[in-house]
């Protein structure tokens, strides 16, 4: 209803302006006395001036706008219309004829040009204005650091959006064809350089980077000039986490460490990932954990015929199943599946009921020093579970069998670690011996999953500190957890079978360095602050983690972020008999376990 009164006021404003024109038209052309001629045929030009203009706008849709929100292309929109009016009304006026002189059209053309713009634009100056009036004095001072097409689109959804609690005041940008100049009416005052002056000059609250293709160095050098200045830091991700085309200010999000830690951008082969994925029966075990749920978000974006969810925790995966039916509604057909991996007669239901042709292998205990407390069940669950897997994927004939595997596997000196390469061999053994192809991708340490330590140490700055790191020297390989998800899905793509793909971690982080970058990511100082005290070594924990067995050689592949190991001779039958003559027995003997883990996995050390 009120947009139809709007559109109303609109044609009644530009009839004036139609019929005020044409007569201040003739009046400039003849000096302000109209010959007699052209007075006696006013009432037919005005009319027919009218209907030609008002149905040729319509046409080029200024009824239909939302003119509160008029910026240039509306300008050059009001511009063609009426000179097409000026035009179609000077050719009827050679047919009917009607004749009046060519400038006086001219003249015409000018003056709707002006007033029928103007009167638009004086709609969203109106809007503007009642806007600030209305301002509410608890918004946000914003600073937008990269003053790009990213940065553009955010300022001017902050401005539109009466909503934004968040007013942008000053924009930073590094390219100096920018300074001095504005972008949606924010000024660029310079470079990062201007950074803390800008904040005190404009009593700035928030900080949002809007750089999406920032690296880790540069990322660094922002955090650094930013700490000083108080304010909250925000930023909007990279493209690879946004996975869509269009910027939106719901996609701002507070910074965090995995800024700091992210690397160059992953090249996927999409076509080859939905060639496999698409139309298939797919099922993810551990479905609910870190890596499970991300490989079920990403693995629904390529249609599989069914995703099946299998994990024994109910309440993550009852999340994770909110998530998709919220995001895909009826176009992701899914099942959640409740089951151990360690349940045989589970597992046979399921693949008979459901026959999976695709399987991601993410189920498994993970936590070290736990594991190093209770071997037995680190084995019934990482090894037993996956050969229990492993059996029904080949009974039941499945295309692919993916496991994920760690570094922690490579010459393991905890449980958790041996478990995890025994099913690495259990896997190459199970390619020879099965049509299905079996493969793993082995990588390091996620950011920000269940048990990982960046979640530990927020708790510990936000209770105050101490943050607590078991060396000084300790350091750890770190992947963003879509990061290593995408690579899981791509690997799963090249697999041939019996390979090891190794994910390219990048260079290993010091988790003392990781400490006083989250410490100074709060506003805070170490050693000040917050106290980092060193608590020594875990049970089972090494202090440096490896990608490959023996440091060997990799073959490279035609992604620059996966390689493969190449294969070590090994003799795979007494080890499998291991493990079946193990599957049944109560494993609580832990001398018994210890030779089963040192049969299994030669290359396992305990540690001191």
């Amino acid at each position: 209803m009120r947009l139809t009164i709007k559109k109303l006021l609109f044609i009644i404003g530009d009839c004036i302006i139609l019929n005020a024109g044409i007569y201040a038209a003739l009046l400039l052309r003849f000096d302000a006395v109209i010959p007699k001629c052209y007075i006696e045929i006013l009432p037919k030009i005005i009319l027919l001036f009218t209907l030609v203009n008002i149905s040729t706008f319509s046409l080029f849709g200024l009824y239909s706008k939302l003119w509160n929100y008029a910026s240039i292309e509306e300008l050059i929109q009001i511009l063609l219309a009426t000179a097409t009016g000026a035009i179609l009304t000077y050719l009827v006026e050679l047919i009917i004829p009607l004749y009046l002189p060519l400038s006086a059209n001219l003249i015409f053309w000018m003056i709707t040009f002006v007033f029928i713009g103007g009167f638009r634009i004086s709609s969203r100056f109106y809007f503007n204005v009642r806007k600030k009036l209305s301002i509410d004095q608890h918004k946000k001072n914003v600073m937008i650091v990269g003053a790009g097409e990213a940065g553009s689109l955010i300022i001017k959804e902050m401005k539109n959006n009466s909503n934004s609690k968040c007013t942008p005041v000053v924009a930073i940008d590094d390219d100096k064809s920018k300074h001095k100049t504005k972008i949606n009416g924010v000024v660029v005052v310079g470079g990062r350089d201007k950074i803390q002056w800008a904040v005190k000059r404009f009593e700035v609250d928030e900080i949002i980077v809007t750089m999406p293709s920032a690296q880790k160095k540069e990322m660094e050098i922002i955090l650094y000039l930013c700490k000083n200045t108080r304010c909250k830091l925000k930023i909007l991700p990279e493209v690879f986490d946004l996975m869509k085309d269009e910027v939106n200010i719901k996609d701002i999000r507070d910074f965090n460490i995995e800024d700091l830690l992210r690397r160059d951008k992953i090249d996927l082969n999409l076509d080859e990932i939905a060639l496999y994925l698409k139309d298939e029966v797919v099922l993810v075990t551990g479905g609910g954990g870190s890596i499970g749920s991300e490989l079920c978000r990403q693995i629904a974006r390529f249609k599989p015929k069914k995703l099946l969810i299998f994990d024994i925790y109910e309440n993550s995966i009852y999340d994770l199943q909110n998530e998709l039916l919220k995001k895909y509604n009826q176009e992701l057909k899914m099942e959640v599946i409740i089951g151990s991996i360690r349940d045989r007669c589970r597992l046979d239901n399921v693949f008979s009921k459901y026959k999976p042709t695709v399987i991601f292998h993410a189920a498994a205990h993970k936590h070290v020093p736990l594991m190093e407390d209770n071997p037995g069940e680190a084995i019934k669950n990482n090894v037993i579970g996956t050969l229990n897997l492993a059996e029904c994927s080949d009974k039941f004939n499945c295309k692919k069998f993916v496991l994920i595997s760690t570094d922690k596997a490579v010459n393991p000196a905890n449980i958790m670690g041996a478990t995890k390469r025994i099913s690495e061999i259990l896997i190459k053994y199970m390619n020879e011996k099965s049509n299905t192809i079996f493969t793993a991708v082995r990588f390091g340490n996620v950011l920000g999953s269940n048990g990982s330590v960046i979640p530990l140490f927020k708790k510990q700055i936000e209770g105050g500190g101490p943050v607590t790191v078991t060396h000084p020297d300790i350091t750890r390989y770190f992947m963003t957890i879509p990061e290593a998800s995408s690579l899981v899905i791509q690997a799963g793509a090249m697999a041939k079978g019996g390979e090891i793909f190794i994910l390219d971690m990048g260079d290993p982080v010091k988790i003392l360095d990781l400490a006083k970058m989250m410490i100074t990511q709060s506003g805070l100082t170490p050693g000040n602050d917050i106290d980092i005290i060193f608590t020594g070594l875990r049970q089972g924990e090494k202090l440096h983690e490896e990608l490959l067995i023996n440091n060997g050689s990799v073959n490279i592949t035609k992604n620059n972020n996966i390689y493969i190991e190449k294969s070590q001779e090994l003799d795979y039958e007494p080890i499998i008999r291991e493990i079946k003559q193990i599957r049944y027995k109560p494993l609580s003997d832990m001398e018994e376990i210890t030779k089963f883990i040192k049969k299994c996995a030669p290359e396992y050390k305990k540690s001191d």
